[in-house]
C-alpha cells in the first residue's frame, strides 16, 4: 500500500476517534482512574483505543500495535517490522479538565523509521499531518517553523512526568531556559507541542516522553523543517526516530543554543539551589 493510502486511512481513523472524543466530554459520563500511581487514565482513553485498534485490524491485521492503553510494550519499537504507535488520548488531564489541547496521534513506522504521521486536535479542528520525505500540513495546508534566530527570542514548550518526584531534577533545566528565551509554555500534550513548532507557534521543544506522545508529532516537525533530536547520544539497539529520552525539536537556527543551555544546566554550572 502506499504511503499516501496509509495516510489518508489513518487521517480517517484520527478523526472518527476525535468524534468519540467530542462525544464524551460533552456526556460527561465516563469514569477516571490512575495507573502506575500517578497517570491519569479515563473510560474514553481505553475506548478510544480499543476503536482506533479495532479499525487498524480491519484494514492492517497483520501489522504490529505499540498503543499507550491497550499494547503499552515499549520493546515494540526494537522490532523491524511495520509498527503502528498510536495514542488515543495525548492529553488526558487536559481532556478531563476540559481543556481544548487534546489530540489523537497515529504515526506507522517500519524498520525503526517512522514514514507517516497524524495529530489530530478534535477540539481545535485541526489535523496534522506528514509524510516522510514529502512535507507536512495542517488541514492540508503546508506548513513550515517560524525563523527564529536566536534564544531570546523563542517561545519554548515543554513537560513534566507525572512522577512528582522525578520533576525536581528538571527545574534546572527550566530555569535556565526561562532565564534565556522570551516565554515558556507547557501545554499538556507533546504531539501538539510538536505540531506547534512545526507551525511556528512554538520555537522549540524539549521534554522526555514515551513514543506513543511523540512518534507522529516529531515526524510533522521534521518534514516541516524542524530540528529534531536528542541531547544525549541513544542506547544501541533502539532506533533514534522511537527513542523519547531527551528529545529536543525546534527551529534550525537555535537548535544548538538550546541544546547547549539544558546540558549547562544537566551539570549544574549555573549553580542554582533548588
Amino acid at each position: 500500500m502506499l504511503l499516501k493510502d496509509r495516510l489518508n486511512k489513518a487521517v480517517e481513523i484520527a478523526e472518527e476517534a476525535g468524534r468519540r472524543i467530542i462525544e464524551a466530554r460533552q456526556n460527561s459520563n465516563f469514569g477516571q482512574r490512575y495507573k502506575d500511581g500517578s497517570e491519569l487514565v479515563t473510560d474514553v482513553d481505553v475506548a478510544v483505543d480499543t476503536y482506533i485498534s479495532g479499525a487498524l485490524d480491519q484494514y492492517f491485521g497483520d501489522e504490529a500495535r505499540l498503543s499507550e492503553e491497550l499494547m503499552p510494550d515499549k520493546d515494540a519499537i526494537t522490532d523491524s517490522r511495520a509498527l503502528w504507535i498510536i495514542d488515543p488520548i495525548d492529553g488526558t488531564v487536559n481532556f478531563a479538565h476540559g481543556q481544548r489541547h487534546v489530540a489523537v496521534s497515529i504515526a506507522w513506522a517500519e524498520k525503526g523509521k517512522v514514514q507517516i504521521g497524524v495529530v489530530h486536535a478534535p477540539f481545535l479542528g485541526e489535523t496534522f499531518t506528514a509524510i516522510r520525505d514529502e512535507g507536512a500540513w495542517c488541514n492540508n495546508e503546508a506548513i513550515a517553523p517560524r525563523e527564529c534566530k536566536h534564544i531570546a527570542e523563542a517561545l519554548v514548550g515543554t513537560g513534566f512526568p507525572y512522577d512528582r518526584d522525578a520533576r525536581l531534577p528538571l527545574l534546572r533545566r527550566l530555569r535556565a531556559v526561562l532565564e534565556n528565551c522570551r516565554d515558556v509554555r507547557r501545554n499538556g500534550s507533546a504531539a501538539l507541542d510538536l505540531c506547534d513548532v512545526a507551525c511556528g507557534r512554538l520555537d522549540a521543544y524539549y521534554e522526555s516522553t514515551s513514543p506513543w506522545d511523540f512518534a507522529a508529532g516529531l515526524l510533522i516537525a521534521r518534514e516541516a523543517g524542524a530540528r529534531t533530536g536528542h541531547l544525549y547520544p541513544c542506547p544501541e539497539g533502539i532506533p533514534k526516530e522511537l527513542y523519547g529520552e531527551n528529545l529536543v525539536t525546534s527551529a534550525p537556527a537555535i537548535y544548538s543554543e538550546l541544546a547547549s543551555l539544558l546540558e549547562k544546566a544537566d551539570r549544574n554550572i549555573f549553580d542554582y539551589e533548588l
